[in-house]
């Protein structure tokens, strides 16, 4: 028995879903036009997306609905409008990032099946069964995953009646997904609100190795790895592409169908993939999947390579060489994209005519007859047509103060002109004169009426969320205390100079079975362990491993997969700063689903956006107050674009002991920070430290804590501040000594609170 494969196409308009679900898509991915992650596409309004579902569910699609950005507070209110809103419909599945949107549909809006982003970096077993207990019944792996690790999770998915998906084509970031803040750090464009300036892309002054686009990379393909991800597991292959147009989508998804169906059906590779050519790409790499991070994944051409592509393979030299084969090239486009709009303009989302006949005399029920009149699958197909008939379970009175005339039956049934229909007329001919109805029986015959026309789904009414309680922090008397951020075992003798917390940087990377830091933290216990946002494979194995050898009282973790097993082992732990918690909702998810005892809020919202946030009953709340500003991590090397490097790719040996740093400058002058510590991501950091003063002065009663960051992780070359007196002065200031704001100002002359103004 072939297994159940399904493509996922993306829909970044209209015409795109048309010309998926024409191409043989089972299903597609679409967003509004608000709350998802591609601002930059067209998007759909709420009345097109019901006509999609319904044109999408004649052709067997399904449709999920992308809602995959991290949510403010002040939001809430009109995302519970909208989630109403979508739980009347038969939307398939909403594709979500934040913590906050799982606690709430989970709780308010159940009808709702809850998919995993890419945005919310899922790529060790662990996080499957942590994103379970959220509400998720499927997850999107992470882009940077090989086979094996792949076929590891899909493993464990299906352990926990949890899908998995993997992206198959399309763009590649360079960077993790849900960890890149590269204009969110300059302009508060953020990626994690669907806002991302593509900084990846950008052209930079010629580098040494003689690049100008160090971080740009090929786009993705396992068009020809398709075997190798059934046997693998994995459910859902899915196409990246919302901002792609309808021919582009058409021949991706087509490609993909004829390919998975012969495979199926022969076990054969039968297609060669070259029409994946004609439309736009950067070239295409399959390096990830392969688990070969090699150089040839980059490639200087940040914009559409199907041209170059097309000049190589028609060894096109001479003028009239490359014109022709220019041409040719556009002819096939030109006829891809006759063809496909030949297709789609045959297919309809239009409204669906509604007309309402009332009848009834006094002694009888009250009848109501609805006829619906829908386009066919083919244009110029006849029309189709069907009538809803339903009545009163109580029968209609006499009464010359009568309740039931053709006024206030507009007014009661005017809003079925709604979203999927349109109410054309409503007829009150049969009626007879001076008739009443109770209350009661006429509200109930009208939600039957809309659960017929919704195709047999109940309507629930609007969900009005409760307000939240903001309860106090234990010691509201007292101020934030400081805690510091290490990772040097040399600057344990700082403890000497302070009582702050010591939380110690765990790496993200080990050499398999590693045992040392379970010695030294075990020699050590003030220090409380800070687990990294990425642990992949072994490496998310060893860190467990120290988790439950350790048992430490406390940690600190950015990686839901060793908040998950804390949890299993009754260890408090706090969410990281890279777990992007901007709201109360994600506080409540992770509290009441993983035992979560308190949280760092985003550095990427401002003052107003903090403020708003509602801490939960014993749990603590606390922020970083200076700190190196990550831009983006990646498993790929940023060093072989940037300074060269002697190795071809990226092995264990590089991940352990690698600790280069250079920089790279834009064509507007600004300069980042690469740098690659020993057991840690390829890394790159904004010029400036963070460094947040005014928060003290604003929020302090609000915190239980303020962190600073003594790592001097993406300093590079620059001379790092005297340490302890930076404790002391910090020390100072949440004393209420604001005499040394000046002086830590010298300390760090390059700083910024840029995104404590800009938020999101």
């Amino acid at each position: 028995m072939s297994p159940k494969i399904e493509l996922l196409a993306p829909g970044g308009d209209v015409e795109a879903i048309k010309a998926a679900i024409i191409a043989g898509a089972d299903a597609v991915y679409c967003g509004l036009d608000s709350f998802n992650a591609r601002n930059r596409a067209s998007n759909i309004s709420f009345d097109e997306l019901v006509g999609v579902i319904r044109l999408a569910h004649q052709y067997d699609c399904e449709i999920f609905l992308t809602l995959n950005i991290v949510i403010l507070e002040r939001e809430f209110k009109s995302m519970a409008k909208l989630l109403s809103r979508l739980s009347n419909t038969t939307l398939d599945g909403v594709i979500v990032q934040d913590m906050g949107m799982f606690y709430l549909i989970k709780k308010y809006f159940p009808r709702l099946d809850i998919h995993v982003s890419t945005q919310m970096t899922t790529h060790n077993v662990g996080q499957i069964p942590f994103l379970k207990k959220l509400g998720a019944s499927r997850v999107n792996l992470s882009r940077e995953l090989n086979l094996r690790e792949i076929t590891q999770m899909a493993a464990v998915g299906k352990e926990h009646d949890v899908l998995t998906e993997v992206f198959v084509h399309g763009s590649l970031c360079v960077a993790f997904s849900g960890l890149c803040y590269s204009t969110s750090a300059s302009v508060g464009n953020s990626g994690n609100r669907g806002r991302c300036s593509q900084a990846c892309r950008e052209e930079y002054e010629t580098t040494e190795s003689g690049n100008n686009f160090p971080l740009n990379i090929k786009d993705n393909s396992a068009f020809f790895d398709l075997p190798a991800l059934i046997d693998a597991g994995v459910h859902s292959f899915k196409v990246e592409g919302r901002i792609k147009g309808a021919s582009y989508v058409h021949t991706v998804i087509d490609s993909f169908r004829k390919q998975i169906d012969g495979y199926l059906e022969t076990g054969e590779l039968t297609q060669d993939g070259e029409r994946l050519y004609k439309v736009f790409n950067r070239d295409l790499t399959n390096a990830f999947l392969r688990g070969d991070l090699n150089q040839s994944m980059f490639i200087e051409n940040p914009r559409d390579n199907s041209t170059n592509r097309a000049l190589e393979a028609s060894n096109a030299i001479s003028i009239v060489q490359i014109y022709d084969a220019k041409q040719s090239l556009q002819k096939e486009r030109d006829e891809m994209n006759a063809t496909v709009f030949d297709k789609i303009k045959h297919v309809s989302i239009e409204k669906m005519s509604l007309k309402l006949s009332f009848s009834g005399q006094p002694g009888f029920p009250l009848l109501i007859r609805a006829s619906i009149e829908e386009d066919g699958l083919l244009l110029g197909a006849p029309r189709l047509q069907r009538t809803i008939e339903v009545q009163s379970s109580q029968e209609l009175v006499a009464n010359k103060e009568g309740n039931i005339d053709s006024i206030s039956l507009e007014k009661r049934f005017r809003s079925f002109n709604n979203a999927q229909y349109i109410l054309e007329e409503i007829d009150t001919d049969k009626l007879a004169d001076n008739i009443s109805l109770t209350f009661s029986s006429l509200t109930a015959l009208k939600n039957e009426l809309a659960k017929r026309l919704n195709d047999g789904v109940d309507v629930l009414p609007e969900v009005i969320l409760p307000k939240l309680e903001n309860h106090p922090k234990a010691n509201l008397d007292e101020p934030p205390k400081l805690s510091l951020l290490i990772c040097d075992e040399s600057d344990i003798e700082l403890a000497d100079k302070t009582d702050a917390d010591i939380y110690f940087k765990l790496p993200d990377a080990y050499k398999r079975g590693c045992t040392k830091y379970i010695t030294f933290l075990a020699n050590n216990p003030r220090l409380i362990p800070w687990f990294p946002p990425v642990l992949i494979g072994k490496d998310y194995e060893v860190a467990l491993n120290i988790l439950e050898q350790v048992k430490p009282k406390l940690i600190v973790t950015n990686n839901t997969g060793i908040a998950n097993r804390a949890s299993e082992l009754g260890i408090n732990w706090i969410a990281g700063p890279f777990l992007n918690t901007t709201n109360s909702y994600a506080l409540l998810a992770m509290q009441e689903s993983a035992n979560c005892s308190g949280a760092f809020i985003s550095n990427e919202i401002n003052r107003q956006q903090i403020k708003t946030i509602s801490r939960p009953k014993n749990f603590k709340l606390l922020y970083s107050i200076y700190h190196p500003i990550l831009l983006m991590a990646s498993r790929q090397c940023f060093f072989q674009q940037s300074v060269g490097c002697e190795k071809p790719r990226i092995d264990n040996g590089c991940m352990l002991s690698c600790d280069k740093s250079t920089s790279i400058t834009n064509l507007k002058g600004d300069s980042f920070a690469i740098d690659k510590q020993k057991a840690g991501y390829p890394s790159i950091y904004n010029q400036d430290q963070f460094m947040n003063m005014e928060i003290i002065h604003d929020l302090a009663p609000m915190f239980d804590g303020f962190m600073i960051d003594l790592t001097n992780i993406g300093a590079g070359d620059k001379v790092s501040p005297d340490k302890v007196k930076l404790i002391q002065q910090f020390e100072q200031l949440l004393e209420g000594n604001n005499s040394v704001e000046e002086s830590l100002n010298m300390l760090v002359p390059e700083s910024t609170n840029v995104q404590y103004h800009n938020g999101l």
